[in-house]
C-alpha cells in the first residue's frame, strides 16, 4: 500500500468544471515513502499537515488518499 505524510494542504471551493460537483474538497501535497512528493485528492476525514495518509485508488487519472 502507498503511503505518505502530508507536506501541505487545501480546500478547493472553486474548482475546474469537470470538478465543479465535488467542491469543496482538499488537496494535499504529500512526501510519499519512496522520496517522492505528489499531489493527491484527500476522501474523508480532513487531513492535517504530518498526518499519515494512505493510496485509496486512482479514478480518472486522479489518485485519491485517506488519513491512515
Amino acid at each position: 500500500m502507498k503511503t505518505g505524510v502530508v507536506y501541505t494542504e487545501t480546500i478547493v471551493f472553486s474548482p475546474p468544471a469537470q470538478y465543479a460537483a465535488d467542491a469543496p474538497y482538499q488537496l494535499a501535497i504529500i512526501d510519499l515513502e519512496s522520496g517522492e512528493r505528489k499531489t493527491v485528492r484527500v476522501r474523508g476525514e480532513r487531513a492535517a499537515i504530518g498526518d499519515r495518509i494512505a493510496f485509496v485508488e486512482n479514478k480518472g487519472g486522479v489518485d485519491y488518499y485517506q488519513k491512515a
